[in-house]
């Protein structure tokens, strides 16, 4: 007998006809094939003919140098993931201080999608540095009382809508967490796609923190991986725990090398992105949907509509079934049972689409 819900054959028949498109309009489309294709054009092109070795010389070491310089620190290390790269600088920071307690917001990535590795792995106490979708300033954490070890803050708060707080706003708490002596890290993962919005250099923003972590497979459309910057003690040590934590591989040449590429052609784009982006969202909010923020951020944005994500779902698939057009990830229904969420992350696909005719489908789904 199938345990197949519902829910479960309409993912499976997204999953079908999302791989028979042949036009994408949010996040993007790659195959194996294409990717190692890529990287093995990118070999040629940028000159990398040895493998690193455990993550010393080659590819590896180059990509190091360039995030360094581009945020303005002294060292940066290559790890797998941004879990551990997070996870690792962190636990530095509170072995410095003698304190476990890591102050962040309430929804950031550490406590909803590492299921309560910081604390298992770590012993670190994550405390709120803010409720809810609201940003942290400096009266958050100078009302946080007690010894921390480190204060984290997360750019954008993807889980509130992707938002960023105000150029002043995170002076202010980046003065603060300095005057108290707190070392202030950065969860940069979607860094490149908010410089932009600040329109100041990377190594300006980066110098409002202790450590910045940056990831490569989102806006810059590596395989995997991530970094951390700092100074040289503090990074010499993040090295350290890359090893204890099983993260200082035979080889990470591949997706060094994506994230070299993606410095190069996606980086530079970041700001086209975040045009189309606003686009988009203004021919959304003029076929009636409710876009957050309403202005983005970044060039990921959530629109709502009203209905039921089972329904909404179906005449999507068969919208992309029809057509051939990837038009979003399937809607998730919202702690209100009558709306439903969808999150849109625009890069090159999505500045080929006109935004008029992006706003007509996601009318056609939504709106029998």
């Amino acid at each position: 007998m199938s345990l197949m819900t519902d829910e479960d054959d309409v993912a499976e028949r997204y999953r079908r006809a999302v791989t028979a498109s042949t036009q994408w309009v949010f996040w993007r489309r790659t195959t194996p094939v294409d990717t190692f294709t890529a990287l093995a054009q990118a070999c040629r092109d940028l000159g990398v003919e040895e493998w690193d070795r455990y993550g010393q010389t080659g590819a590896v070491a180059r990509l190091e140098r360039e995030v360094a310089e581009l945020l303005g620190k002294e060292s940066a290390v290559f790890v797998p993931s941004g879990v551990m790269a997070q996870q690792a600088v962190l636990r530095v920071w509170c072995d410095r201080r003698g304190s476990r307690r890591v102050a962040l917001p309430q929804l950031s990535h550490l406590l909803h999608h590492e299921e309560d590795g910081p604390r298992l792995v770590h012993g670190l106490r994550l405390e709120h540095l803010t409720e809810g979708r609201r940003l942290p300033g400096a009266e958050d954490l100078e009302q946080l009382p007690g010894h921390l070890g480190a204060a984290l803050v997360e750019l954008p708060l993807r889980d509130a809508g992707c938002l960023l707080p105000s150029w002043e706003e995170l002076s202010g708490l980046s003065g603060s967490a300095r005057a108290r002596g707190v070392p202030l890290h950065l969860d940069g993962a979607r860094l490149w796609e908010s410089q932009p919005s600040y329109g100041r250099p990377l190594d300006e923003v980066a110098a409002l923190f202790d450590s910045v972590y940056v990831s490569f497979y989102k806006g810059l459309g590596a395989m995997a991986g991530a970094c951390v910057a700092a100074d040289q003690d503090v990074v010499d040590e993040v090295r350290l725990w890359r090893t204890r934590m099983g993260g200082t591989v035979f080889t990470m040449t591949p997706y060094a090398l994506g994230a070299l590429v993606g410095l190069r052609t996606e980086l530079p784009r970041m700001g086209e992105y975040l045009a189309g982006a606003r686009a988009i969202a203004q021919a959304l909010t003029a076929h009636g949907f409710r876009v957050h923020p309403e202005v983005p951020h970044t060039c990921t944005f959530e629109v709502y509509a009203d209905g039921r994500a089972v329904d909404v779902n179906e005449r999507l698939v068969g919208l992309v079934e029809r057509t051939g057009v990837q038009l979003s990830p399937l809607w998730r229904q919202t702690d209100d049972p009558g709306t439903v969420v969808n999150e849109l992350a625009c890069y090159a696909d999505a500045l080929r689409a006109d935004p008029a005719q992006v706003a007509a489908w996601f009318a056609e789904v939504v709106r029998p």
